[in-house]
């Protein structure tokens, strides 16, 4: 009896590996998340004043939110008046 229950162990082992093996075939990869050019920037300066922790994260949101403000004013249309267009009638 005693090698019976070793052999119904090892069945029971195997199927229980190989379960787990096809659950891990089949799992999604990780995708590695995109960072902003903003994102890399305030966190090169937080690692260049060797911040940590709190001050970290809030140095890069507070850097983060000023570089957003300052590229969308540089991407602003000017509202100076422009010319008006001369219609060409012959």
């Amino acid at each position: 009896m005693t090698r019976f229950t070793s052999i119904l162990s090892g069945v029971v082992l195997a199927a229980v590996v190989g379960a787990n093996g096809a659950m891990a075939a089949n799992a999604p990869a990780k995708v590695a998340k995109v960072h902003s050019p903003e994102s890399i920037a305030c966190s090169q300066q937080a690692d260049a004043k060797g911040l940590h922790g709190k001050e970290r994260k809030s140095f890069r949101s507070t850097c983060k939110s000023q570089m957003r403000a300052a590229n969308t004013a540089a991407k602003k249309p000017s509202t100076a008046p422009t010319a008006p267009a001369t219609d060409k009638k012959s």
